[in-house]
């Protein structure tokens, strides 16, 4: 059974989240006290198996028909309903892309919540990318796990590199821009309506000491809803960056956080605070518009934190990683609020925002 920590926790109010961890098990957990309580594991979906690790996520969040699609290690896909886990289709990513080896694995997977409405619910749109930069958007019908998926039409395909390996992969919110980046990648950012470059970053000068640091990008966010024109990145080399490509190629602001690689990174809605969390557990809130440090989040963690996501309409944020901890957080005063024990490497959390206690 799940275990929380006996750190003294005010507990969370009512919300679902999901977890997704290196063994392939999908958890659901729930707070269903309408005053606070602790999240508790509600459902597992899912065998542990190591070669169907989590390696992606992604999830159309809305009343009516959501979706979730979840990029596993040995390069299948599956789109799911996140309410039941009900399996709608699997697809085989090796035979649409050279993902043979395992160095070439799934490395970002966003799954496009615009709907045709000819097309109905029938059908799904994904962008994936894998390490080596083949990147291509398809569209699949949804069907049951037992019918082997189907394109509708041929995927587009293109490749973000040509050399180094993709670690960052993001689309955003309209849908009309993704950003890529890695290890020996600098972000580059498309228009994947016609899949053409935009733009692309320029590494920072040699510092005063003459060393030049290598392109290593290890996460990045989108800063703004409905601005794909400043986002921010973290690298390995324990940086903050802001971008703006409407001004230039290099940051326009950066800044260290302690002195282990940033691992993830999340936006908040307010457009200007982004959250911080590093290879050695340590999480803190920034202001972005001036590089300064909100503060840190109380209650420390054990290992590299994998995964930050922001509530989008609750103050709350939750984290985990390898460390094996569920942890949820309060985004004002920074305090946290409940940790749950989950026995497995954690490697993503997603809110389901449209959850309601019923009764």
């Amino acid at each position: 059974m799940p275990r929380t920590t006996t750190l003294e926790c005010s507990g969370c109010p009512p919300l679902r989240a999901l977890t997704f961890d290196s063994l392939g098990l999908i958890k659901v957990l729930e707070v269903r006290d309408k005053q606070r309580g602790v999240p508790q594991v509600v459902e597992r979906w899912g065998d542990p198996e190591s070669s169907k690790c989590v390696m992606a996520v992604s999830m159309i969040d809305r009343n009516s028909q959501p979706l979730l699609a979840v990029a596993r290690k040995n390069n299948e896909i599956e789109v799911l309903s996140p309410v039941n886990g009900d399996i709608q289709t699997t697809i085989s990513e090796a035979s649409g892309l050279d993902v043979r080896c395992e160095e070439n694995n799934i490395a970002g997977l966003h799954l496009f919540g615009k709907q045709n409405s000819e097309l109905d619910s029938r059908y799904c749109t994904l962008l994936t990318c894998t390490t080596k930069g083949n990147a291509s958007i398809r569209s699949i019908e949804l069907a049951d796990s037992s019918t082997e998926s189907s394109c509708i039409d041929s995927p587009k395909t293109w490749n973000v590199c040509s050399g180094g390996n993709i670690l960052c992969c993001k689309v955003d919110r309209h849908e009309n821009f993704a950003l890529f980046g890695g290890k020996g990648v600098e972000i580059n950012i498309w228009d994947i309506n016609n899949l053409t470059k935009i733009w692309n970053s320029k590494p920072p000068p040699k510092d005063n000491l003459g060393i030049f640091t290598p392109t290593w990008f290890t996460s990045a966010a989108f800063l703004m809803k409905d601005d794909h024109r400043k986002f921010v990145a973290g690298t390995n080399s324990h940086q903050v960056r802001l971008y703006d490509i409407s001004a230039q190629r290099r940051p326009v602001l950066s800044f260290d956080f302690r002195e282990t690689p940033i691992k993830a990174l999340a936006e908040d809605i307010d457009g200007h605070s982004v959250y911080v969390g590093n290879g050695s557990g340590d999480m803190a809130s920034f202001d972005i518009r001036t590089g300064k440090m909100l503060g840190g989040f109380s209650g420390k963690c054990s290992g590299s934190i994998k995964s930050i996501v922001r509530h989008p309409e609750l103050p709350i944020i939750a984290s985990c990683g390898l460390d094996c901890y569920l942890r949820l957080w309060d985004t004002k005063t920074r305090q946290l609020l409940s940790a749950v024990f989950l026995k497995q490497h954690v490697m993503h959390v997603l809110f389901d925002s449209k959850f309601d206690v019923k009764g």
